[in-house]
């Protein structure tokens, strides 16, 4: 039984360390993001077809409503989470990822395919957040307000010399979906406005005698 500690080869991380494709990115709803096929197929480039490990530790439905009485129409929600296990080139397990997302299928005029969409959103969605631990090659720079210029350069786990301040890139803020805001919602309730002081009523003038 080997003692050496396990690692990633020095082909795979300066693969990893590589800046993204942009024929790997796509936009929906004004975001970038990775298709999940293509997650799975870097996972396979880079560490081989035995190489990872997926597992669903929970798959869970959040909801289940016909869209409109009557309608035949089906929106299904779940909420799935995911480990993603990453081996060493012998088989050792290297490190471990969990996350998990939450998937939709709405408007559906199946209520399989409904749930069966709404399932593989999820699993593919927390697939996703699990593989973007494994840096700019698994989407991590587009979290950087959806720039491909990759955010991690260099790791001292790997190499001697830290990323310099003015080799880094700049911080932006992560995307949301169009229509959607970071912040919190304003208060819609105004508030109370001070009433203005009554002015105390003035005595009425004195009338002369007649």
């Amino acid at each position: 039984m080997s003692t050496t500690p396990a690692r990633l080869t020095e082909q795979q991380v300066a693969f990893l360390l590589q800046p993204i494709s942009e024929k790997r990115v796509r936009n929906l709803r004004g975001m970038s993001h990775l298709e999940a096929w293509d997650v799975r197929r870097q996972l396979i480039r880079v560490f081989g077809f035995d190489g990872f490990t997926i597992e669903t530790i929970s798959l869970d439905l959040v909801s289940e409503r016909e869209t409109q009485a009557g309608s035949n129409r089906w929106t299904i929600v779940y909420r799935a989470q995911v480990r993603l296990t990453i081996k060493a080139t012998d088989g050792r397990p290297l490190t471990v990822f969990e996350d998990a997302a939450a998937g939709d299928a709405i408007n559906q005029p199946k209520l399989g395919d409904a749930h069966d969409l709404a399932m593989k959103t999820a699993l593919s969605q927390a697939l996703k957040r699990c593989a973007v631990n494994l840096g700019d090659q698994f989407g991590l720079s587009l979290y950087n307000d959806g720039s491909q210029a990759p955010v991690v350069l260099r790791s001292l786990a790997y190499m001697g010399e830290p990323v310099k301040e003015s080799e880094d890139t700049p911080v932006g803020s992560e995307p949301t979906p169009q229509g959607q805001s970071a912040e919190p919602d304003p208060d819609p309730t105004p508030p109370p406005t001070k009433a203005a002081p009554q002015q105390a009523p003035t005595a009425p003038a004195a009338v002369p005698d007649p």
